[in-house]
């Protein structure tokens, strides 16, 4: 009951229009029946003019819409004694926008539940006191405690021995994952069945499940060019609808035939079509791991023709593993190891990370740095034990030390160069491991209609050429920066284009593409920032669940606007001859309504999820299942 009242209130002109009716019921069983048409057309003639206010103001800002159909057929009905069709008129015109923000509400369902889990508190431990603060007074390096059941308020390491999280709202993965002391546990995550402490790393802010919810949020109000379409078709179908009334009039001689005519061209199905499908898109591809900004984004996606990779942490799993060091005479690897590692300890690179885990797993000491600079995506330059130490690619090393050669390297490894004071000091290897499901990734898009892939890296292309080939991707750029990578997606002939990366470097690239998709599971990045895209999980294949989406998304939604006119239109031409009388005309209008809404809300997914679509797109599920 509580429901039903909250409803109503809600939707409270749709409870007003049928309060009205039941009203003229009551009248009419009671003798009264003269004042029904007096209340039905007054009432009409009302909502008639609030909706023509409405009309006019956006036609004053030159937005030609669908209203006047309406305002039309209320006044028309009325006109002609139709005092019944009339009212049915109002209850299907206020009615279709009650069950559009039902639907859109549906829709949003999924969307809307990281808004509501959105931590709000934190327990701070405050020497023997637990304080009660808010998320956004969280500091990095407070301790807190994370009670059995509670949603993990930042971004934080675990501190206590060991305890399992569900990441299910993050990652989509349904099984809880076990963590121990030291491990990374992102917001948003729900704490097992035992009280733990953890070590914030990372603001309210700037924490994973808040970027998240930043990126939602952005979402949710956007609107699809397509969605600007169907308002494309609001001059042609209002003249259409007006003229086909008019003929029907002047042919039969009758003004109650205009009326019949307008009353099945009333306008929801075009005004509700397209934005639910868009939403319940959106909706769908957040259950699937994938934030998308905007119903815009489905619709680039949807008719996509290239796409464009990064190489490590995308089509890699961009945790390259140190397999060889070759010191130059004078230095040994112990030596040039425990310099590299020191500098790295400066650098966001995922290489940064690679060296300094192999000094730790060797027990070396790591020095900390008198000064440092990055240069982005070539090296960093570090004073370490007074000796100036120069890490990175070899145009970038070779600048300081003239004298350096290209080390030999094995299909698939990358070198890393050193330079100690100005001289040549030697170079560590190291080995990226290809993932699993990037090659199934690239058959599934190219059944999708992306039929042509490029890979930009900045890498040497000796190991770019390696992967590519491993993946049959024939366009390759290597040893390329940030501009370059700009530059190359930006000549691309067929597009549009997607570009799909995860480092810092590749937020320019990100932003230059049709489609910039970042691969935002390791945290929130200037790469989730400027893309178009989010995939939440460390999944490749999301890619191609994106596209697959979108077309779906966009497909479902020029097909309930078209099932919409066409509908409207056969019942318009029936009516023409007399056929339909203006009150079943209105309540057959109700009934195209709701199939259009109903037809939209298909792209929310469900059964499109649930069917395989094809032995490539299976692969692509059996190894993420396989790989997590």
């Amino acid at each position: 009951m509580a429901r039903v009242l909250k409803l109503a209130r809600r939707y409270w002109l749709v409870t007003l229009t049928i309060g009205i009716g039941l009203l003229g019921i009551v009248l009419a069983l009671s003798g009264a029946g003269a004042a029904v048409q007096w209340i039905f057309g007054g009432y009409a003639l009302a909502v008639a003019a609030w909706q023509a206010v409405g009309m006019v103001r956006d036609i004053l800002r030159g937005h030609w819409g669908l209203d006047i159909l309406a305002v039309t057929a209320i006044v028309a009905t009325v006109l002609v004694g139709e005092y019944i069709a009339a009212l049915v008129v109002v209850l299907m015109l206020t009615g279709g926008a009650a069950l559009e923000d039902y639907a859109n509400r549906r829709a949003k369902r999924e969307l809307d539940a990281l808004l509501t889990r959105s931590p709000q508190h934190a327990h701070r431990i405050d020497g023997d006191e637990i304080v009660e603060v808010t998320a956004d007074q969280v500091k990095i390096g407070d301790v807190l405690l994370v009670r059995p059941s509670e949603i993990v308020p930042v971004d934080a390491t675990l501190r206590s021995r060991e305890t399992t999280m569900d990441e299910s709202s993050i990652t989509g993965e349904s099984v809880p994952v076990e963590k121990r002391a030291g491990d990374r546990v992102l917001s948003g995550s729900v704490n097992g069945q035992a009280a733990v402490e953890v070590v914030a790393e990372a603001s309210a802010a700037n924490s994973q499940y808040q970027q998240i919810v930043a990126l939602v949020t952005e979402a949710a109000a956007s609107k699809a060019p397509v969605v600007r379409l169907a308002d494309r078709y609001a001059v042609p179908f209002t003249v259409f609808s007006l003229a086909l009334a008019a003929a029907a009039w002047w042919i039969s001689g009758d003004p109650v035939r205009f009326a019949e005519v307008l009353v099945l061209a009333t306008p929801c199905p075009l005004l509700i079509a397209a934005p639910v499908a868009f939403i319940g898109g959106m909706s769908r591809a957040a259950k699937n791991g994938v934030i998308v900004k905007g119903g815009g984004v489905l619709e680039q996606l949807s008719a996509a023709k290239t796409a464009v990779f990064d190489k490590t942490g995308t089509l890699t799993h961009g945790s390259p593993t140190l397999v060889a060091i070759r010191p130059e005479h004078g230095f040994d690897e112990t030596e040039l190891l425990g310099v590299v590692a020191s500098a790295e300890q400066y650098s966001s690179h995922v290489l940064a990370t690679s060296m300094i885990q192999a000094a730790k797993d060797r027990g070396l000491p790591l020095t900390e740095a008198e000064w440092a600079r990055e240069a982005a995506t070539n090296g960093v330059t570090a004073k370490v034990g007074g000796r100036e130490v120069v890490v990175g690619k070899f145009a970038f090393v070779r600048e300081h030390a003239p004298e350096a050669k290209r080390a030999e390297i094995a299909p698939g490894e990358l070198a890393i160069y050193v330079a100690v004071d100005g001289r040549f000091a030697g170079a560590l290897l190291a080995s990226d491991r290809l993932r699993e499901n990037a090659k199934a990734t690239l058959e599934r898009l190219d059944e999708l209609g992306v039929h042509h892939t490029m890979m930009l890296t900045g890498d040497a292309a000796a190991t770019a050429d390696h992967i590519a080939a491993e993946l049959g991707i024939t366009r390759v750029r290597a040893d390329c920066l940030p501009a370059d990578k700009v530059q190359d997606v930006a000549g691309i002939a067929e597009r549009p284009v997607i570009m799909v990366g995860d480092g810092v470097n590749d937020a320019p690239v990100l932003a230059a593409a049709d489609v910039g998709i970042a691969m935002g599971a390791r945290g929130a990045t200037a790469a989730s920032e400027s893309a178009s895209a989010v995939i939440l999980v460390d999944d490749i294949s999301r890619t191609a669940k994106a596209v697959e989406i979108g077309r779906d998304t966009v497909r479902i939604a020029l097909q309930s606007i078209w099932l919409g006119i066409i509908v409207s239109v056969g019942l318009m031409l029936v009516a023409a001859f007399g056929v339909i009388p203006a009150t079943v005309g209105a309540l057959l209008q109700e009934v195209v309504d709701l199939v259009t809404i109903l037809a939209a809300l298909r792209a929310i997914g469900g059964r499109l999820d649930a069917g395989a679509s094809s032995p490539a797109s299976a692969s692509v599920e059996r190894v993420t299942a396989t790989t997590g």
